[in-house]
């Protein structure tokens, strides 16, 4: 092996069969998915929503019709719009329809503040959005302070069976339905350059400091969908034969691009499940549709592991051929009871916003390593460099910052070209993602650089712990900060956060057997000094437990 261990790529002889190191994507408008699902696949269903099934040619039609309501109501090539819906049908409407008026989309979180909604909105400079009709006292209450000329209301019953035809206008918006039903489809005709052209700005979580843009072009995403699809492509049944459930906030990138517009690219039927933590109606959908694939996130199959009767429902679960699990760390221990009792393969991967968001995921055929987040996908370009030193890259199984470049790396931060120079340097986009790679070319998160910990000159990494804990048949959930040490300035103290499961009380002695646990697999140094039990963590909704709330609530009681 070379010097360099990274440019030989050893990942790509793990790679499954028909999966190539290269595609040759094609420049085009994302929003072309669904005019050649469309054409080709027009009378399948595109989606099924409350038992209602609507198919890819009302769906282009609908569309059309809204791209072209947009265009007579102000929306220019260029303009970012906003969207504020749930897993509804909707949602995918306005989608494809904005992108067909020339706009750019903006999708913002129903969970957001007032205050959250304000930031994004001005900072993005989107004068039109398209809402959840329950979202509105929140929109009015900040009109003013922003640049909104254009409310558009929805209802969750506007595309279930049975819907009202014309439901009544509210003063001040315009009615979807109404909108689109009234309107003769003439989506307006442009070109675009797909490297430049932006189709999505998506607001990263604002982990550190106010959330940012990050200008996602239709390249970035075309490419990326397209690289997914093909990875996986030996699980499908063909085009326009399988159905995928959305479990997943469509708002959230992870859902947007694998729950969404990798099924579109693939004429295949998405199964809406509006409310992710509604296990009576997840397993209602999984009964009526038969989905092949399930996209999930860690804390989806901790609570579905809760459930007692999880094993009465093995057998409908049987129709789906993988699962798969991203956006936080997957405790090996969730993952072997669920494939346990349910029968289910869940494969692991990784990505972020930044890049659109998939760089990893581990062979659908080949070998899985659990732990690991897999193997680069196509055209991706992965290395392990000190955290300290973008350009020293580090030895096989030695834990740095993760760094990638590839056709799915975002252009930039939207007016912010400091960050986007902080972020992505002579191409390569740096993650804050600490982790390694074995002699095979399998990669393995270890933790976010700016949650690492300091005790005592040992640099300490959550997740290890983490996982440890996770491992106690007595914890459902935990979380790991660093506390600065009164004591050795400079110094951290390790403080941990568990949810007991069902039927175990706090005690001093839970605690101690806690902790006896953890050291008997890890250095003394990484033992938590402090083990506060909780009745719940903070979250973000794909299911990311908030280190940085935790640390501010300790702040606080350090404050007081």
């Amino acid at each position: 092996m070379s010097e360099d261990p990274y440019s030989s790529k050893p990942w790509l002889k793990h790679y499954d069969e028909g999966v190539p190191e290269h595609i040759d994507y094609p420049e085009m408008n994302l929003c072309e998915f669904l005019d050649n699902a469309a054409r080709d696949c027009g009378g399948r269903p595109a989606i099924w929503f409350q038992k209602r099934r609507i198919t890819y040619k009302e769906f282009k039609d609908i569309a059309d019709r809204l791209a072209t309501a947009l265009v007579e109501m102000g929306v220019k090539k260029g303009d970012v719009v906003a969207m504020m819906i749930p897993n509804f049908p909707q949602f995918l409407f306005s989608f494809y329809g904005i992108l067909k008026a020339g706009g750019i989309v903006t999708a913002c979180s129903v969970l957001l503040t007032d205050r959250e909604l304000a930031f994004q909105l001005n900072d993005s400079g989107a004068e039109t959005i398209i809402a959840w009709d329950t979202q509105l006292e929140k929109i009015n209450k900040i009109k003013d302070r922003t640049r909104l000329r254009n409310i558009i209301i929805t209802n969750v019953f506007d595309y279930a069976p049975g819907a009202k035809r014309d439901p009544p206008e509210l003063a001040g918006t315009k009615q979807f339905v109404n909108l689109v039903n009234n309107m003769k489809p003439n989506p307006p005709q442009f070109e675009i350059d797909p490297k430049e052209t932006l189709a999505v700005l998506q607001y990263t979580g604002g982990t550190t400091g106010l959330p940012k843009g990050a200008m996602l072009t239709h390249h970035n995403l075309v490419s990326n969908c397209i690289a997914v699809f093909t990875w996986t492509a030996s699980e499908t049944e063909g085009r326009g034969k399988d159905t995928g459930l959305t479990n997943l906030p469509l708002f959230h990138i992870y859902g947007m691009t694998v729950c969404m517009n990798v099924w579109v690219y693939n004429a295949s039927a998405i199964a809406l499940n509006p409310d992710p933590r509604d296990h009576k109606s997840l397993f209602e959908i999984i009964r009526d549709t038969k989905p092949a694939m399930f996209p999930g996130v860690p804390t989806m199959y901790m609570r579905l592991l809760e459930r007692d009767d999880l094993e009465d429902y093995a057998n409908d679960l049987k129709c789906i051929r993988f699962c798969n699990t991203g956006a936080a760390a997957m405790p090996p221990e969730v993952l072997k009871e669920f494939e346990e009792r349910t029968g289910a393969i869940i494969i692991e991967g990784y990505g972020l916003t930044e890049a659109s968001p998939v760089t990893h995921v581990n062979p659908t055929k080949g070998v899985r390593k659990i732990g690991s987040v897999g193997l680069p996908i196509s055209d991706t370009e992965v290395r392990i460099v000190d955290v300290d030193d973008y350009t020293k890259t580090l030895p096989v199984g030695e834990e740095g910052q993760i760094i990638i470049k590839g056709p799915q790396v975002m252009k930039g931060y939207w007016n912010k070209p400091e960050a986007t120079a902080y972020q992505i340097k002579d191409g390569w986009l740096m993650t804050g993602d600490v982790g390694k790679m074995d002699e095979e070319g399998y990669f393995y998160i270890t933790d976010r650089i700016k949650d690492m910990m300091n005790v005592s000159g040992f640099k300490v990494y959550p997740r290890e712990i983490e996982d440890v804990l996770f491992e106690h048949e007595a914890i459902e959930n935990a979380a790991v900060i660093g506390l600065p040490n009164p004591d050795i300035p400079g110094s951290d103290i390790i403080k941990a956060f568990i949810m007991l499961k069902d039927g175990y009380k706090e005690s001093e002695e839970l605690l101690a057997e806690i902790r006896e646990f953890v050291r008997t697999s890890v250095s003394p140094y990484k033992v938590p000094r402090v083990i506060e039990v909780r009745k719940e963590l903070p979250e973000t909704l794909v299911g990311k437990v908030l280190r940085k709330d935790l640390k501010e609530q300790e702040e606080r009681r350090a404050a007081e």
